[in-house]
């Protein structure tokens, strides 16, 4: 078992998911993007000073002052945070849509998300949106052409086409057989 003082990288996540927890503003409850941005820098200078142990005690009186002006509006933002989970999570449990009557899923939603091919469904504990499902996919070219124009089943062709390779690679069959001389030569005197 790692404990908390002893692990710098667990230290800091048991801290910031704790200052999380109390200091759950969001964006929407500033009246504007820069004191939303104020406040996220105050909280990030206070994790970094906790983390680093500068202050602490005036941090953590700090942290009980504001738990106390403002805990009926943690507790309202833990509310919403946690009913946005539970939504999440019975839409990803939901069973796919049905739209049609031979009981086949819808084709404008995979997994019973409702999204769209392509897009992104909702995350379960909050960290980057999963992606459902692959958007469409590229067509093969028509007419048996390669992108150069070239008959794809042409057997001339792609030997041509591994020998120009090859060359281009700097190799060649002359360079096989004189390193195979050479190999041989130089083992007889060993």
């Amino acid at each position: 078992m790692v404990i908390a003082g002893s692990n710098p990288h667990n230290k800091e996540i048991a801290i910031r998911r704790r200052i999380a927890s109390i200091y759950n503003k969001r964006e929407d409850d500033f009246p504007s993007l820069r004191e939303y941005n104020d406040y996220l820098e105050e909280v990030e200078d206070m994790i970094f000073n906790l983390i680093e142990g500068v202050d602490v005690q005036a941090i953590e009186e700090k942290i009980k002052q504001y738990q106390k002006e403002n805990a009926e509006q943690i507790i309202i933002n833990q509310a919403r945070k946690a009913e946005e989970l539970a939504a999440a999570l019975t839409a990803s449990k939901a069973g796919p849509a049905q739209n049609d009557t031979d009981g086949a899923p819808s084709q404008s939603s995979q997994g019973g998300f409702g999204v769209p091919l392509g897009q992104y469904a909702p995350t379960m504990a909050g960290g980057q949106p999963r992606p459902t499902g692959m958007g469409p996919q590229p067509l093969p070219l028509s007419g048996g052409l390669d992108m150069h124009g070239y008959a794809i089943e042409d057997e001339e062709m792609m030997k041509l086409r591994a020998e120009r390779g090859g060359k281009a690679g700097g190799w060649s069959i002359e360079l096989s057989k004189k390193r195979a001389l050479e190999e041989a030569f130089a083992s007889i005197w060993v």
